[in-house]
């Protein structure tokens, strides 16, 4: 026999099981589930266990193809010419060891940032790790805590849950007893309790997502076109290198052993390993960078997505300001008494068992008399603006009374709204207490109110919040403050916290999206949003091609969380909340949000700068061996000679680069951008070098001409690499300039150092080609300076 609930889909199908006792399972029957396995034991992993981790770094296409020519290398020719076989080993250890950091990073944030849901057991009422829920225990949920496992529904107290997550609709569902709950969904409004059904695999969330973060590199524009070029690189790589062969091996009759050398030598710098490699390592260092100031990334991504956003949408509570409030004055109206006032304040704190910020400075200004006696209550709604009760009185007079927005309680025109618009002004926030005539069901109980005073609430400015806003302005990241709370009012916060613009009742919003998009352009302040609005107002921006950014911590925010580009949610925030937010400020400060946003632009910025050097070489690389195939000659090099090369001019240079400082906005088209520089910045090289080194067979006849050859190639390339690696370095600080000079002075070492020369294989010979070489070089750099400016102008990113 099966219990469905009305409108549920096929998944919200649960067995009927026997009702527990209001005060839940005992420890003997908690124990009894346990031995049976009856326990919620969804397997959390926040990231790659060591195996994965290494097997991801490891076994890659690219050091297969690495690995099998460094192991011909180790049998047909010196140790010098296998140097990039242990620079490989070195990188791919370097990149296990920053991830393993990044996920014992991740796991001890995901730990913090777990949540722990209210278990009622033995009558007492405590908190638990979800994998310590067993099969017919009771839990507690009330407005921000999401349902962790399928259920029934045992106890309702104005209980809504938004089940859009699941459903994708947006209208939260009214449960009473016996209605179905499903994992995934969360309360909006009321409390209650309801009965595990399904618990573990069986559960529907669990069948949906892991409830963890993830430490992952899919899924951004940045890999997908690292993945994109790699997947060109390999077809061009491909019949490039067996061209190679076939001239090396069979058309110039070569040395075996040589012939190898020097084949090998052209295909291996055709491999950007290091491109991949150095994405890995500068996101795993960015979510270890981010975990020590207490940032959780759900998902990685979302450092990537962050650094392109340029519009960030705050929520006023929790962000500009903080969670708690005072009650600072308190204004009878229209002859009511304020001691009886009090009592009903009082009475209405008490009616709520999880109140919200303003309830809660409301009993801490009123304490419960505890004469009056609650008949019945509504929960506070951020779709309806007001919460309410009907009480026994001590007399025993029954009464209704109503506590939300002035503007939503009251018609236009009342003298108490009036007396509201003056006290938003000075940015602070107003409720109306008002006594109603009719039923808490009534939909239409707000028009027959009387208003029996007003409630003043100051709220406590977040002390980062201005900084943090001038932040965004200076890296031109458009700032939004969208709030349920009175546009006046919201607007008076903004402005203390030295956000200026045009403010804007969303109750007048346009309905269509393009005209919303017209308003919200202009807009820098709005209030009175509604939870759908919030989500429609992150459309109409995505509309305009914004990359939206949306924070918050109340379960009004989740919509807009779910459907923004990044969304972001306070450590302290409601469950929901966290729970579709890609980042979690465990600090609850919204002052680390400028530092994801920095750490996202020093990531993608500089993986973009780095990626131009990795595939100049790739470029120069293919084009050479080409070239040397269709003039049928001796390959130039030696694989020293590219491991040295590579070494100078891309590895260590690409390495401090990539993790240097970067505040520049991330773009869109990575591909596009990084190839149009690397395609004539690579082929100036290739023929630079390729000219150098038919000028040398010219010049050096005899005995000891081929490695005389190589050296005046060799120098040529280096010189022409340098200046590419110059461009790329600016704008220039001293480290950037240090860094250059100090590989600069590392190949001049090899150059004049008798063992390094014999090591390298690198002996200039005579001064005339030597200085052709540096001419050569020098026409090539003057020419890179010149496409570069080119492109920058034809193809402008």
């Amino acid at each position: 026999m099966t219990h469905i609930d009305a409108g549920a889909g096929p998944a919200e199908v649960h067995p009927v099981r026997a009702p527990v006792r209001a005060g839940g399972l005992t420890a003997a029957e908690v124990a009894e589930r346990v031995a049976r396995g009856q326990v919620n034991d969804v397997p959390v992993r926040s990231s790659r266990s060591l195996t994965e981790i290494v097997r991801a770094n490891v076994l890659t296409r690219f050091n297969a193809i690495i690995g099998v020519l460094w192991l011909i290398m180790l049998f047909v020719a010196p140790i010098q010419d296998s140097l990039f076989g242990f620079v490989i080993l070195a990188n791919t250890g370097i990149g296990i060891v920053q991830e393993w950091r990044a996920k014992q990073t991740l796991d001890s944030l995901a730990v913090i940032g777990e949540a722990r849901p209210t278990v009622r057991r033995d009558g007492v009422a405590a908190e638990v790790g979800t994998g310590e829920i067993v099969l017919d225990d009771l839990l507690e949920v009330g407005p921000g805590d999401k349902i962790v496992v399928d259920g029934v529904c045992v106890e309702a107290d104005g209980l809504e849950i938004d089940e859009s997550l699941l459903t994708g609709e947006a209208d939260p569902v009214l449960k009473r007893p016996g209605a179905t709950v499903m994992s995934g969904s969360f309360v909006v409004a009321g409390g209650g309790a309801y009965q595990a059904a399904k618990v573990g695999r069986e559960a529907y969330a669990a069948q949906l997502a892991e409830e963890a973060s993830r430490f992952t590199l899919v899924h951004s524009e940045l890999r997908t076109g690292i993945s994109t070029i790699l997947k060109y690189v390999t077809w061009m790589m491909v019949p490039t290198a067996v061209g190679l062969v076939v001239s090396q091996l069979v058309v110039k009759h070569s040395a075996l052993k040589d012939s190898v050398a020097r084949t090998v030598g052209g295909i291996v710098p055709m491999v950007p390993e290091g491109l991949v490699l150095l994405t890995s390592v500068a996101f795993a260092i960015g979510v270890i960078r981010l975990g020590r100031r207490q940032c959780l990334v759900q998902e990685l991504p979302a450092i990537e997505g962050l650094a392109r956003v340029d519009t960030v949408c705050l929520d006023k509570t929790g962000t500009l300001t903080e969670g708690g409030m005072d009650v600072s004055e308190l204004r009878a109206l229209d002859g009511y008494d304020e001691a009886y006032v009090r009592r009903v304040l009082g009475a209405l704190g008490e009616s709520d068992p999880r109140p919200n910020a303003s309830l809660r400075a409301i009993i801490d200004a009123y304490p419960d008399s505890e004469e009056w006696r609650c008949v019945e209550s509504l929960p506070f709604s951020s779709a309806r603006k007001y919460s309410g009760a009907t009480f026994s009185e001590g007399d025993g007079q029954a009464s209704t009374w109503l506590l939300g927005a002035p503007d939503v309680l009251l018609p236009d025109g009342s003298p108490a709204l009036a007396e509201t618009g003056r006290l938003n002004e000075r940015g602070l926030r107003v409720l109306l207490l008002a006594r109603a005539g009719g039923d808490l069901d009534d939909p239409g109980i707000t028009r027959s109110v009387t208003p029996a005073a007003l409630v003043v609430l100051e709220q406590r400015l977040r002390p980062d919040a201005a900084g943090t806003l001038g932040y965004f302005t200076a890296q031109n990241v458009r700032a939004k403050v969208i709030s349920g709370d009175n546009v006046v009012s919201v607007g008076a916060v903004a402005a203390k916290v030295g956000l200026t613009g045009t403010a804007v009742d969303a109750r007048r919003l346009p309905a269509d999206r393009d005209g919303m998009a017209r308003v919200l352009e202009e807009g820098t302040v709005f209030g009175r949003v509604t939870p759908r609005q919030k989500r429609d107002m992150v459309g109409a921006l995505q509309s305009r091609g914004h990359t939206v950014a949306m924070t918050g911590d109340g379960v009004n925010d989740v919509l807009a969380l779910k459907d923004a580009d990044i969304g972001v949610s306070m450590g302290s925030g409601s469950e929901a909340t966290r729970a579709v937010a890609q980042i979690v400020l465990l600090d609850n400060s919204f002052a680390g949000l400028p530092s994801v946003v920095a750490e996202g632009r020093r990531v993608i910025g500089n993986i973009t700068r780095v990626a131009t050097l990795f595939l100049v070489k790739t470029v120069y690389s293919v084009l050479l061996a080409l070239l040397v195939t269709a003039w049928q000659v001796e390959y130039p090099f030696l694989p020293r000679h590219l491991t040295l090369l590579s070494t100078l001019t891309i590895g260590v240079p690409a390495f401090f680069l990539a993790l240097a400082p970067n505040t520049e906005r991330a773009r869109p088209h990575f591909v596009r951008r990084v190839m149009r520089y690397a395609v004539p910045g690579g082929v100036v090289a290739a023929v630079a070098t390729f000219a150098a080194y038919l000028v040398a067979r010219h010049h050096y006849t005899g005995p000891g001409s081929l490695e005389a050859e190589t050296s005046a190639a060799t120098l040529t390339l280096f010189l022409v690499s340098m200046w590419v690696l110059a461009i790329i370095a600016r704008p220039y600080t001293w480290w950037r300039i240090a860094l250059v000079a100090a590989m600069g002075a590392a190949f001049l070492c090899v150059l004049v150092v008798p063992g390094l020369q014999r090591f390298f294989a690198l002996q200039l010979v005579g001064t005339t080609l030597p200085w052709v070489a540096v001419g050569i070089a020098a026409v090539a750099a003057a020419a890179l300076e010149l496409l570069w400016k080119w492109v920058g102008r034809r193809f402008p990113a």
